[in-house]
């Protein structure tokens, strides 16, 4: 990558079909820890038009009403138009209910470092966390930009600020780096889908998602914008009703989303609808922790942590740490350090992060993560985004 260039990312709403899949794949995985933590649950769900499919296969003592967790979520996101809403959609399932003897090993939060060592990845598996100093969240820019248009959308809607609009939208922003870093938003794009009120009047729509949702991120952020910067409100036109009417969803289709926006290298599994134990999830999450820590640490100015899991074995088979140049010592002296101050076996990730126990709030804590990314919030406190190793890793 050359030091001038423009970047952009893209970022959705709770409504996009396919962040509605991740969430009701999610608040499946918050009820099965809720009632039993060391349950094991992968659940994927796809939508279209007013049907919605989950495929479920999990060992558990927990009794779980997965159709009906489906139509809250359906609710609570926003959907209920007549052609897609809670109660009138179809919902079909197809479960694998394995013995719960089939259940992971017990409670890591109380296993000894030679019991941790027969908690083994159980597929392959090669994470990627990133970390820099673009943004105060240590995202990239453009993604950083994205999720807050996103989420301020949704805020106007669900405050009715601006009448007529539904659950379904989109923004995307386009970040011009000089000397890599970023200088300005060259672009943005912002898709809202809405009802019939404004068929007539797209115009006054626009204006008022500009004044509502456009400036206030802007204003907030001091994000340098100019008058040769694009933008972009509904630019195919009306966009009468969205969601899974207008496209269909499926679980783990927006893992760009989920993590930094392809500005740096990603894993190709989704995060959502995996118990903790799933290594190809909380190995994501390790790796940003290490990361972050190395940016807070004033080690890199950015930094790449890859970790690689074989099946069947408990240590990574390779951690590697990439600067990009940036560095204050070698990558090799970073990856040493991280070595020696984090655990990075997955019954290790999960007992430091809690990640077993962390959906007993009844609000649930996974399918927070499957809107607006499972890294660099702000919004919730996440055990991953902590930055407790800076005196270790300088020292």
């Amino acid at each position: 990558m050359t030091a001038n260039f423009i970047f952009t990312s893209a970022s959705v709403t709770a409504g996009h079909p396919d962040k509605l899949c991740d969430q009701i794949s999610d608040a499946i995985v918050d009820q099965f820890l809720q009632h039993d933590p060391c349950s094991r649950i992968n659940a994927e769900c796809a939508v279209a038009s007013g049907v919605v499919f989950i495929a479920a296969r999990f060992a558990s003592h927990a009794v779980v009403d997965i159709p009906e967790i489906a139509r809250y979520v359906i609710e609570n996101v926003g959907y209920n138009q007549p052609d897609f809403n809670a109660k009138d959609c179809t919902i079909l399932t197809n479960f694998a209910e394995l013995p719960a003897n089939g259940c992971s090993l017990g409670d890591e939060t109380q296993m000894s470092d030679v019991e941790l060592d027969k908690v083994t990845a159980e597929n392959h598996a090669t994470v990627f966390g990133y970390a820099c100093k673009q943004t105060p969240t240590m995202l990239p820019m453009p993604i950083w930009l994205a999720h807050q248009f996103a989420r301020q959308l949704s805020l106007v809607r669900e405050s009715e600020l601006i009448s007529g609009l539904l659950p379904d939208g989109m923004s995307e922003v386009a970040i011009e780096y000089i000397n890599n870093k970023p200088e300005r938003i060259h672009s943005m794009v912002l898709v809202a889908s809405h009802n019939e009120v404004y068929s007539d009047n797209a115009e006054d729509l626009n204006a008022a998602l500009i004044q509502h949702v456009v400036e206030p991120v802007i204003e907030q952020n001091g994000i340098g914008i100019d008058e040769d910067t694009h933008i972009y409100i509904n630019p195919q036109g009306p966009f009468f009703g969205g969601g899974p009417k207008v496209h269909s969803g499926l679980t783990g289709r927006k893992v760009a989303i989920d993590s930094y926006g392809q500005y740096c290298r990603m894993g190709s599994a989704a995060l959502s609808g995996k118990d903790p134990l799933r290594i190809d999830r909380t190995g994501n999450y390790i790796a940003r922790y290490a990361a972050k820590n190395v940016v807070a640490a004033g080690l890199a100015e950015e930094c790449e942590v890859l970790v690689s899991y074989c099946i069947g074995q408990a240590r990574p088979v390779t951690v590697q740490v990439n600067t990009f140049g940036t560095g204050t010592v070698s990558d090799h002296d970073i990856a040493m350090r991280l070595l020696d101050v984090i655990d990075f076996r997955p019954g290790a990730v999960i007992k430091q992060f809690n990640l077993r126990n962390l959906s007993a709030n009844k609000e649930g804590f996974y399918r927070k993560l499957a809107v607006y990314g499972h890294v660099g919030r702000d919004d919730i406190e996440l055990p991953w985004e902590k930055t407790d190793l800076i005196n270790l890793l300088s020292g």
